[in-house]
């Protein structure tokens, strides 16, 4: 039975699709990439002139050859919140392209009714006495005819939507692994700051035994002890604020990798640890900056705008609906599905707005201005996102010749400290003078390690800005010859 009712509304349904789908224009303009409003280099002006054949490796966190750092980087991946939250959002918005694609499809309803009336015995016609019964079936069909796109723009613009969330989820995913590297190395600056701070005040109490030991002997006087006794205090009195300090970093990475907030001791590293990374290759090109998720997020809203510009177009025009039924209906059930029985009907209506105040006009109007401003957002995030490359190379420059004179700074301070201990064993020189030489460098060795995770950072600032990290193109199809 079903199977006659369909077969006899195919023709009214495929009718409507066919009308629908194949003769429809798309009014509104078809998206184009702007690039008028963006005044961009080939190359960045803080590389070196030379030219590379570079494309983006995404895995850059590999270039710290860390294999620690390699696993917290695939726990921040699989477990951070805020990765979940945006891959949540991609679902929600796969289905709402879904249902926009579903909206150029004809809808059919399968319907059926039966209906029973009991007349009074008493009633003035007797042929009308007694119980009636009715029974009705139905399928129908609904259709609008897409004859200006508005469909087809509404489903452009959901797709150009569900590309926006997955190169967001995207631009999410690289800020964590991003964050994830940068608080590993900040904690392991800051176990190594321990680290010289815990030898500083070892060699404090050394030398304050040493002095206590010299003024009991009446070789020196109460003030230099005094002195001795309040370095060493002030040594001390750090230690809390830098276990404070790594203890509130363990417990931001933590949260980052979806775990409890947990805290580890500080860990002990080699005095060689610093490896210089491989250099920044040059004449990095600007089209590398094409791979970065914000960019095409940006890209696909602006492409998503334009779309909603066509629809608000195709608003004006008249819009035609198809509707159509067939079915059955009898008094008998055995009687229902009869020739003579069979109900249909066909019918097209056409809606043309003819006044509203304007608010159509106006509504087209504002879509073009939306997409106005979503051309200068866009050229507004490229812009940004050479400032941010341009800015890294920069630091990066001066971050390296920095350490260059942190390094002599601190083998001057080494060679000032051993120079002053000797000369106050032979009393030529008072403590003050040590105790100077030794703060010296101390600080000199605390300086060179925040440079060390400055000119880390900045290489993790470096990869984020270009959306990844590069690979010789040309020496990979020398290699594959």
């Amino acid at each position: 039975m079903v199977k006659r009712i369909v077969t006899g509304a195919l023709s009214l349904i495929v009718a409507a699709a066919w009308i629908g789908c194949g003769v429809g224009l798309r009014i509104g303009p078809d998206y184009e990439r702007p690039t008028d409003q963006l005044a961009v280099a080939d190359t960045f002006v803080q590389a070196a002139v030379d030219t590379n054949a570079l494309r983006i490796d995404t895995r850059w966190w590999t270039v710290f050859r860390d294999e620690e750092l390699d696993s917290l980087v695939e726990e921040a991946v699989l477990n951070n919140l805020d990765i979940k939250r945006a891959t949540a959002v991609v679902l929600e918005l796969e289905a709402r392209n879904t249902q926009a694609r579903a909206g150029r499809l004809p809808s059919i309803s399968l319907g059926g009714s039966y209906q029973t009336q009991e007349l009074p015995a008493a009633s003035s016609v007797p042929s009308t006495s007694g119980r009636t019964e009715s029974y009705n079936t139905s399928i129908a069909a609904s259709h609008e005819l897409d004859l200006w796109g508005k469909m087809s723009r509404t489903h452009e613009a959901s797709r150009a939507d569900l590309l926006q969330s997955i190169e967001n989820r995207q631009t999410i995913m690289q800020s964590v692994i991003a964050e994830t590297a940068s608080l590993y190395l900040q904690q392991e600056a800051l176990e190594r700051r321990t680290h010289i701070l815990e030898q500083t005040t070892e060699a404090l109490r050394k030398s304050v035994r040493t002095v206590e030991m010299r003024y009991r002997r009446g070789l020196t006087s109460v003030l230099e002890l005094k002195q001795a006794q309040r370095t060493l205090a002030s040594a001390e009195s750090r230690m809390p604020e830098f276990n404070q300090e790594l203890g509130t970093t363990q417990h931001r990475l933590s949260i980052l990798l979806g775990r409890y907030p947990g805290t580890r001791p500080p860990r002990s590293h080699p005095e060689d640890y610093y490896q210089r990374l491989e250099p920044v290759p040059a004449g990095l090109p600007s089209d590398l900056l094409e791979t970065r998720p914000d960019i095409r997020a940006a890209e696909a809203h602006l492409a998503a705008l334009n779309a909603r510009y066509g629809v608000a177009k195709a608003n004006l025009f008249p819009q035609i609906t198809l509707t159509g039924s067939y079915g059955y209906t009898s008094n008998e059930l055995q009687n229902l599905f009869k020739p003579d029985n069979i109900l249909w009907n066909l019918v097209a209506g056409l809606t043309q707005p003819l006044f509203n105040g304007g608010a159509l006009l106006a509504e087209k109007d504002a879509a073009r201005a939306r997409y106005e401003q979503g051309v200068i957002d866009y050229a507004k995030t490229v812009l940004s996102a050479f400032a941010e490359v341009e800015g890294a190379l920069m630091a990066r420059r001066e971050r390296l010749e920095q350490r260059d004179y942190i390094i002599d700074y601190l083998e001057k301070a080494r060679a000032a400290q051993e120079i002053a201990e000797l000369r106050y064993e032979r009393g030529l020189i008072d403590y003050l003078n040590v105790l100077d030489a030794m703060q010296a460098r101390y600080n000199a060795e605390e300086s060179l390690v925040l440079v060390d995770l400055a000119i880390l950072t900045n290489r993790v600032t470096l990869h984020r800005a270009l959306g990844g990290n590069w690979i010789d193109s040309s020496n990979e199809k020398e290699t594959e010859q």
